[in-house]
């Protein structure tokens, strides 16, 4: 064949081959095309698994017992109660069930401290339950409640003071003889959060006094309210013989002022300054004037008669301010307490409302003073909590109501003693009977275990006797430091570039 012939043959060959290669290419990417359109027409998705079921957990999740602060207690029988089949039962029924028409007329959120709403149960069961003997009345409250001993954190037992509601004379009007001013709440008072027409502003916290819309300062103390402060400003109720009787109906937080036609004004606190309450007695103990154990309310009284100038200087110490309100109460009527109820001579107590609810049954049991200064006078009766002082702090600690009048005084006024406590709580939430559906933890490995690992303690070698301790972990060695190894460099000839 002639080249040119050759030429012309292998080039229509090529063309040939060339068409067909772009017919297979053009197949195959229509093919490809085709393949991702039906892709994507069929979304491919992996198969959904079935949902694992959480894993149980080894230990059953129960709510846990109720927990005061700072507190320990201990549940008990009824029958390691001293003393608790001695009380007036029906007395302390009584008392309860006047603390149950505050506690079912309750409405909104239950109370976030330990017991919460948990006393709503007994007091509905109280009110359909006109108890008429005693042992009726002792029935009610062991079927209702668990006792539970409880003190302050690494002490055994609690601490009882007294308090009364102070009989003093007094005038409705400023005269020679009456001029110490019992003041009402002064318009210029404030407490962040609440309203200044509210009734019984809280007895902690901070006090502040509203100059023009916005500006807040601390409110006056003592001293500059007894050096006029306030005066002249259509503040004062009554009128008082002795700036140390106002002292302690302040103190106190009520009084009776009976005036000379025979009238009774009935006072009940209303707020106060901002400042902590300062113990005068515990300043005269560090002073040394009044030794700790004869101290009294009636020793601080003969003390500031005795001595007017030190008196003065005495109730400055104490920064805090009292101020009242006027309460529509006869003279039958017995003080009311911050729950908003009348008091009970002997069965109301005052407690640390920032840690317990109003209701709150105590069994309070020891000896105190009740006949006299050196009497020891068994005591164990059932109070229910019904008040609060800023002074009553912790979770056994209790100021017991002993009525108005000079006597409750003088009985009030000696009592600074250690008693012990034991509260009653709802079955609902008896930590005893939750403590039963508790878990226990797994038990020890057995005694044929315990024989294949035996290990003597090299600290403590008892003869015949292996415990299970662990041995220490050895260490991993430490790496080797191992130092790179540099490779010599090679020389590279240039080449000479080609010309």
């Amino acid at each position: 064949m002639a080249p040119e012939a050759r030429i012309k043959s292998f080039l229509k060959n090529s063309a040939t081959a060339l068409c067909a290669g772009v017919v297979v290419l053009a197949s195959f990417s229509l093919g490809a095309e085709a393949a991702r359109r039906h892709y994507r027409s069929h979304s491919h998705r992996l198969p959904e698994l079935a949902a694992i079921p959480p894993r149980a957990l080894p230990y059953p999740q129960l709510p846990l017992p109720f927990e005061i602060p700072g507190a320990q207690y201990l549940p008990l029988a009824w029958s390691d109660v001293k003393g608790w089949s001695d009380d007036d039962h029906l007395a302390a029924y009584k008392t309860f069930r006047s603390s149950c028409r505050s506690i079912n007329a309750q409405t909104g959120a239950p109370d976030q401290k330990a017991l919460g709403g948990s006393l709503g149960e007994p007091c509905r069961a109280a009110k359909s339950l006109e108890q008429a003997d005693d042992a009726q009345a002792k029935t009610f409250f062991e079927d209702n409640f668990s006792p539970l001993r409880i003190s302050r954190l690494g002490e055994p037992d609690g601490f009882v003071t007294g308090y009364y509601e102070p009989v003093l004379e007094g005038s409705r009007t400023q005269t020679e003889v009456y001029n110490v001013p019992v003041y009402r709440r002064p318009s210029n008072l404030f407490v962040r959060g609440y309203n200044q027409a509210s009734v019984s502003l809280p007895n902690k916290g901070s006090v502040y006094r509203k100059i023009g819309r916005r500006k807040l300062v601390p409110y006056y103390d003592r001293g500059e309210i007894e050096d006029g402060k306030i005066a002249g400003r259509g503040l004062e109720v009554a009128w008082l013989k002795d700036p140390t009787d106002l002292l302690f109906a302040q103190i106190q937080g009520s009084a009776r002022i009976k005036f000379d036609d025979g009238s009774t004004l009935r006072l009940n606190y209303d707020s106060y300054n901002g400042y902590p309450y300062t113990a005068v007695g515990r300043v005269l103990i560090e002073r040394g004037i009044i030794p700790k154990e004869e101290m009294s309310m009636q020793k601080i009284r003969e003390w500031m008669a005795q001595n007017p100038d030190g008196a003065k200087e005495l109730r400055r110490q104490n920064r805090s301010y009292i101020f009242f309100r006027e309460v529509n109460l006869s003279d039958k009527d017995e003080a009311v307490g911050a729950q908003g109820i009348p008091l009970t001579a002997g069965r109301s107590i005052a407690v640390d409302k920032s840690l317990h609810v109003y209701g709150t049954p105590f069994f309070i049991e020891g000896e105190l003073p009740i006949e006299s200064d050196r009497a020891k006078t068994p005591f164990h009766r059932l109070m229910i909590a019904q008040d609060t002082g800023s002074a009553i702090i912790g979770p056994a600690r209790a100021d017991l109501y002993f009525g108005a009048g000079a006597d409750a005084g003088r009985v009030s006024g000696r009592l600074r003693h250690p008693m012990h406590f034991v509260m009653l709580v709802p079955k609902s939430l008896d930590p005893g009977l939750r403590a039963v559906r508790l878990p226990v933890p797994d038990p020890r490995p057995s005694e044929k275990i315990a024989k294949l690992f035996p290990q003597t303690d090299p600290k403590n070698p008892a003869k015949g006797e292996t415990v299970a301790i662990a041995g220490p972990v050895p260490l991993p060695a430490p790496r080797p430091v191992i130092e790179p190894v540099r490779e010599p460099r090679r020389h590279i000839k240039s080449r000479p570039h080609q010309q």
